[in-house]
């Protein structure tokens, strides 16, 4: 029996509950259908097939969710940090012990490669871990003193927010929001994506059977124009947590506005990874290729614009092209598959139409630019040459695995290309001349950069982006000073002059 046959049927047994069940809401403890009775259906992007059914929630369900969150918050803030630090590992304990089964699902949900969300479920419980340590201080401050005068901050849970999460890797990127939601005493209402929206219903069920009290988690399945905007615009929820795209990220924060909602948004990117002549190229090679070919190309960090010095750009592109051709496009439970198919038809169109503008802007397709079979959203890893910042395919979120590439000259033309953007994630930057990489870093406009790396992420550092890439930061204590508001008690120490009026 091979790998992806016994993986199919371990997927099966997972998948049966679901379309036996259904993908139901979960309010205060409780599954339930939508008010309303209205469901629509998640299909798997590996056959177009149904997966299950999901509730379709909308204003009304948004508000009970609330009402639950709300009827929740004072005891989950009062909780002793150390409590929540316990229940919160408890947490991560069932995701380790589920994450076969949050994989399967996940994969056979997204079209995500088994090779790579088998690690995501293991990386949703290293963020619970993390934030679950950070619990007890995070109501942590300062003490300022100034001239009779010692000033005591502190920071305090902001309240109900809300969480909506992304189709590509939903179950790892929700754990990067609610972890520290929860560990800063907030209680959370999680809208999941459409396309995507099982693993959700994983988490909430793992989270409460590890003592989460009932209303502190709650997930509202739904439209964006339904149920997200309900919740964006709710009064009862202080603050909105969205990773997605940037045009959806201006939405919310209109949305939002009217009722003075604090947002973080996670979004967009068109990011660079700039190669100069004298750097180590196989390596270069292999963290541009990983980038931007893993996890089907579908993250707001890949690699999207190669930026190689005109004296090896040939090079580089034949090595990269030649790399793309070898990769096995294929079922996502395959464990030699590294591209399985694009999260949903709707998508993969978006994607296949930039192959046709690549070419009528002038790119050579170097490798891929096909679908791939005649069932699924199965796109071929793509790289096109040729290319300038001005082409389509250079300057908009493909968010699928196409690669362009742009030659330049110098250093200067690099930052230039570079820059030449309305995004700011993320940058990658190879080069063996440390005053460059210094000078570089200084000027790239990306939130994030990493020299001679890949994307390797330290938790406690930021994470965001500038730009239309996003607003806030994760990680560390800056996922608190999004969750919490702070704030500053002052203590006279001695009895100061005191104007007098009208004495």
């Amino acid at each position: 029996m091979s790998d992806l046959t016994q993986n199919l049927a371990k997927a099966e047994a997972a998948l049966s509950r679901f379309k036996r069940e259904g993908v139901l809401n979960h309010i205060g403890g409780e599954q339930r259908m939508a008010a309303s009775g209205a469901t629509f259906e998640t299909i798997s992007p590996v056959d177009g097939g149904t997966l299950a059914p999901v509730a379709k929630g909308g204003a009304e369900d948004v508000d009970s969710a609330v009402r639950a969150a709300t009827a929740a918050f004072d005891e989950w803030r009062d909780m002793p940090g150390k409590a929540r630090r316990e229940i919160l590992h408890n947490v991560a304990d069932g995701i380790v012990s589920r994450a076969e089964e949050i994989a399967l699902v996940e994969s056979m949900d997204t079209g995500q490669a088994i090779r790579f969300m088998s690690k995501a479920a293991i990386r949703g419980a290293e963020n619970f871990r993390f934030f679950a340590d950070k619990a007890p201080e995070a109501r942590d401050g300062q003490t300022l003193y100034a001239p009779g005068q010692m000033n005591v901050t502190s920071r305090r849970p902001i309240g109900p927010v809300g969480v909506i999460t992304p189709w590509n890797t939903p179950f790892m990127l929700s754990t990067w929001k609610i972890a520290p939601a929860l560990a800063a005493g907030c209680t959370v209402v999680q809208k999941p994506a459409e396309f995507s929206p099982m693993s959700a219903k994983l988490l909430v069920e793992i989270a409460e059977e590890a003592g989460l009290p009932p209303g502190v988690l709650n997930v509202v399945n739904g439209m964006g124009e339904d149920a997200g905007r309900a919740l964006t615009e709710h009064p009862g929820i202080k603050a909105i947590a969205f990773v997605g795209e940037s045009r959806t990220g201006s939405m919310i924060m209109r949305q939002g506005s009217e009722t003075l909602k604090r947002v973080h948004f996670e979004l967009g990117g068109k990011n660079p990874v700039i190669v100069f002549d004298d750097a180590d190229i196989e390596r270069a090679v292999d963290a541009a290729v990983f980038m931007i070919y893993s996890l089907n190309g579908e993250r707001c960090t890949s690699s999207s614009r190669l930026l190689v010095q005109e004296t090896i750009y040939d090079e580089v592109c034949a090595r990269v092209a030649e790399r793309a051709s070898k990769i096995k496009v294929g079922h996502p439970l395959d464990p030699e598959t590294v591209v399985g198919p694009l999260i949903h038809p709707e998508h993969e169109k978006k994607v296949l139409g930039y192959f046709d503008k690549a070419r009528e802007d002038g790119a050579t397709v170097a490798a891929g630019g096909v679908k791939v079979g005649d069932e699924g959203c199965y796109v071929a890893p793509t790289l096109f040459t040729n290319a300038n910042n001005d082409m389509s395919v250079a300057r908009e979120e493909i968010f699928g695995p196409v690669l362009t590439a742009i030659p330049f000259k110098d250093e200067a033309e690099a930052m230039q290309i570079a820059n030449d953007t309305e995004y700011g994630l993320t940058a990658y930057l190879w080069t063996s001349d440390l005053s460059r990489a210094l000078r570089m870093t200084q000027r790239l406009e990306a939130g994030m950069m990493w020299v001679n790396s890949e994307n390797i992420r330290h938790l406690p550092t930021p994470f965001g982006g500038v730009k239309a890439s996003g607003i806030g930061r994760d990680g560390g204590d800056w996922s608190f000073d999004f969750y919490m508001e702070t704030v500053n008690v002052s203590f006279a120490t001695e009895a100061h002059k005191i104007p007098k009026l009208g004495g």
